[in-house]
């Protein structure tokens, strides 16, 4: 198949993240198997505006805002000089391409979380207002009858509450990128590590709020947070704020061997953001045996972390702050959930979700109607160890 991704950014770009990572693990596997992909993305700082990798191409073409229309543009110049494209991939991050007016192709919709609390949190009280509404009211409406693909449960849910037919969403999970080594080897003092972008919504604030209410509880107590991003001023700015700068280490962006070392390092994984679509660190995190603490209406973070059994899901800042609590001072828990972290990572592998993804896109080019389909079934095992007041009276 000839198959057009459409995409905010690439993983070049200073703000790619989770959605980056998901679209090219993708790409990279269809072209693997003899598919020709092209990926289109925004240009940015001293990127090509055409760049091979892993077997795909990428074309770069307009800015922040710019780049849907810049990328529609080009679709059709494509399609002009080059022929039509079997399926088109619209990557809805927030806003969609509107790529279903500038192609006769089959259009399918990626949505990996909706981002109705978002707007507020980035945008001005009218921006995030037209954002909301081109979001949860245009898009529906321009792309009913479409397959849509996404990667969580919940998300899909969210869809439906939006007026997309539930019968027209597929679920396909991420999977992860297994580490050459896994084994363990945790910091001999308390540990906790945040995983991301560093951009509002993430709220790696409260991880540092979390980290300087129990350091005197749990001598030694450290926070390393891995990633970076435009928000990072705030929050080390945070840190000096509450007294926790001696406490938190900001790394920045590193590579993937001191990632995977960073996550092997921790006692616990902190996910604090206010929406994800289903959560890539927290698997990350899990392949290590580092059990995460995140919030229950956090989106798909409710489904990357089993409740009690990987991790802990809270309701607020305080039960937050007391699972991190729990876990820390639970060696049995630690390991217990060590075990089903670990487990539970190795269900989701890049294999089974471009295996979906193929089925998804061959039945799209084929003109078959939208279906419902379901990649891997998270189910929610019995919680290990034992729970606190606190979580009993939840």
């Amino acid at each position: 198949m000839r198959i057009a991704f459409l995409s905010w950014r690439d993983l070049t770009h200073p703000e790619g993240g989770g959605a980056e990572r998901y679209a090219q693990n993708v790409c990279s596997g269809l072209a693997a198997r003899g598919h020709d992909i092209t990926l289109l993305c925004a240009a940015h700082g001293d990127a090509p505006e055409q760049e091979h990798l892993d077997g795909y191409r990428i074309l770069r073409q307009g800015g922040r805002a710019s780049v849907y229309p810049a990328t529609v543009r080009r679709l059709r110049e494509l399609e002009r000089t080059e022929g039509h494209f079997d399926v088109v991939v619209d990557i809805q991050n927030g806003l969609p391409f509107g790529s279903r007016l500038g192609t006769l192709s089959p259009v399918v919709v990626l949505v990996h979380h909706v981002h109705k609390e978002q707007w507020p949190v980035v945008f001005n009280r009218a921006v995030a207002s037209v954002g909301w509404f081109l979001e949860s009211r245009v898009s529906p409406w321009l792309y009913r009858g479409c397959q849509y693909v996404t990667v969580s449960g919940r998300t899909r849910e969210e869809l439906v509450e939006l007026g997309v037919d539930a019968g027209d969403i597929s679920v396909i999970h991420n999977g992860t990128d297994i580490p050459w080594t896994t084994r363990q080897s945790r910091t001999d003092h308390p540990s906790l590590v945040v995983l991301g972008r560093l951009v509002p919504h993430k709220r790696v604030e409260l991880a540092i709020d979390t980290a300087q209410r129990l350091r005197h509880r749990f001598p030694g107590l450290r926070l390393r947070v891995v990633g970076d991003g435009w928000w990072r001023d705030r929050i080390e700015e945070h840190a000096r704020a509450v007294g926790a700068d001696d406490i938190v280490d900001v790394l920045g962006f590193v590579d993937e061997v001191t990632k995977h070392h960073e996550l092997s390092s921790a006692w616990v994984s902190l996910a604090p953001s206010l929406k994800e679509g289903w959560g890539l660190n927290v698997i990350e995190a899990a392949i290590h045996g580092a059990p995460t603490v995140a919030f229950h209406d956090a989106g798909g973070l409710s489904e990357s972390v089993v409740d009690g059994h990987t991790g802990t899901l809270a309701h607020d800042l305080d039960e937050f702050v007391e699972a991190t609590a729990e876990i820390l001072g639970d060696r049995h828990l630690r390991h217990q959930m060590d075990l089903a972290a670990r487990a539970h990572a190795r269900r989701f592998s890049w294999g089974a979700t471009v295996d979906s993804w193929e089925r998804t896109l061959a039945r799209a080019a084929a003109h078959r109607p939208a279906v419902a389909e379901i990649d891997q079934v998270v189910t929610a095992p019995e919680p290990v160890g034992h729970r606190s007041g606190w979580r009993a009276s939840a």
